[in-house]
């Protein structure tokens, strides 16, 4: 199990099945164990396994205090008095919920400045005056104030040079992303890892939030054309989900304790998508680099990489070609090759025009879609072919030589 977070799912179980207890929390801060800089264990079985060095990671910190609704605050005083704001509150406002603030409340409860911060809901004035920090509810956008909304007239604000409009994730993220960050991969806000992983954590999971929060579309659709299929398996539908069912009776208690889960929700995924960045697609960049600088040693045209080793290789490949200059049409790469090591297999995969894209720079022949085995190694003239997709954006053969004929006669071939 890789790096930090695996304690987090842990912790958030405990958190939501007894929802306050300090015993649950207990349970949640056991030791972790380091295997390298990129991996970490949580068993004691495993630090036996790989006795190495200890780190500290700066884990989730929901406050073990009560949490509540202001609309609930009638029923007793005292209750009252935990659930408007005050100054070691964050606020945001009561009612249905989405992605973008439970999100944001996730990643203000770790920083420094907010980590001990109770969460308060509502949309009175007075209740969120008194508030640390207020997100998403306010119609104003003041960072020496601590206001973090995006619905006022008039608000246009972006991260860095993207283009979709911030919603409040996006907002807490671009003032206080980088302390998260260093923090979570415990290197120093000074440090390029850091600086690398707050760019590409916006690029990978923030900005998703932001676009379906303000109706953003992924795509440019043309006028009258329907999707060929919908998603709502999103983190922000998920999380919307988790919401109070209409046909329910309805509580404000169970409204914030359905909230609590959405922050748990988004913070585990934040978390999973910075391990991720952090110990797998990060470390991708050399193997790929050292792939392009002997790319002609693979064949003359330049063109087909190998890979010594299977990695995450789009975006480094992206970002080297540029870098290199390299990203002309007559100079880009167009097939990369790789070992299946869990099959013993090769393979020969096309390069996207872009991330995420399903379209390619250069398809596999098409003579060849869909067939396998031997019908594909005979009207390939190619010995040990396995298989290419009907897509035409890879395929498979039993060796090294096999894949690497299929790139280069693909290469050669008139689309």
């Amino acid at each position: 199990m890789s790096l930090f977070f695996s304690t987090f799912h842990h912790q958030t179980s405990f958190r939501l099945c007894s929802r306050y207890s300090s015993s649950s929390f207990s349970k949640s801060s056991s030791g972790i164990k380091r295997l390298s800089s990129s991996f970490l264990f949580v068993n004691e079985s495993e630090r036996k396994t790989f006795p190495h060095r200890r780190v500290h990671f700066s884990r989730t910190r929901m406050s073990k205090r009560d949490f509540g609704d202001t609309k609930t605050a009638a029923t007793s005083s005292k209750r009252h008095q935990s659930m408007t704001g005050t100054e070691d509150t964050i606020g945001t406002h009561d009612g249905s919920f989405h992605c973008d603030e439970a999100l944001g409340c996730y990643l203000l409860q770790n920083t420094e400045q907010f980590s001990n911060c109770r969460i308060v809901r509502t949309r009175d004035a007075d209740a969120l005056a008194k508030c640390a920090v207020v997100l998403d509810v306010g119609a104003e956008y003041d960072v020496a104030k601590l206001r973090f909304d995006h619905h006022q007239k008039g608000f246009s604000e972006t991260f860095n040079d993207f283009k979709t409009k911030l919603s409040s994730a996006g907002l807490v993220y671009k003032h206080f992303g980088k302390e998260i960050v260093s923090k979570k991969i415990e290197k120093s806000v000074e440090d390029p890892m850091t600086n690398q992983l707050y760019l590409k954590m916006y690029k990978s999971f923030i900005e998703a939030v932001d676009g379906v929060d303000n109706g953003v579309s992924q795509y440019d659709i043309l006028e009258g054309a329907e999707p060929n299929y919908e998603n709502n398996t999103n983190l922000s539908s998920r999380v919307g989900k988790l919401n109070p069912n209409w046909n329910e009776p309805f509580t404000a208690e169970r409204q914030m304790e359905q909230f609590l889960k959405a922050v748990a929700l988004a913070g585990k995924e934040f978390d999973e998508e910075l391990n991720y960045l952090a110990n797998v697609w990060l470390p991708g960049r050399k193997p790929v680099e050292e792939a392009i600088a002997k790319r002609e040693e693979v064949d003359t045209s330049g063109k087909i990489i190998k890979l010594e080793q299977y990695c995450p290789w789009k975006d480094h490949l992206y970002e080297v070609e540029k870098e290199s200059g390299l990203d002309s049409e007559e100079k880009r790469v167009e097939f990369v090759l790789f070992e299946d090591e869990s099959a013993k297999k090769w393979r020969v995969a096309t390069v996207p025009i872009a991330a995420g894209s399903f379209d390619k720079r250069k398809g596999l022949k098409k003579e060849w879609a869909g067939l396998r085995d031997q019908d594909l190694s005979e009207k390939s003239g190619i010995p040990g072919c396995v298989f290419v997709h009907n897509g035409l954006f890879i395929g498979g053969n039993d060796t090294y030589e096999g894949a690497l004929e299929m790139a280069r006669v693909s290469l050669e071939a008139k689309d």
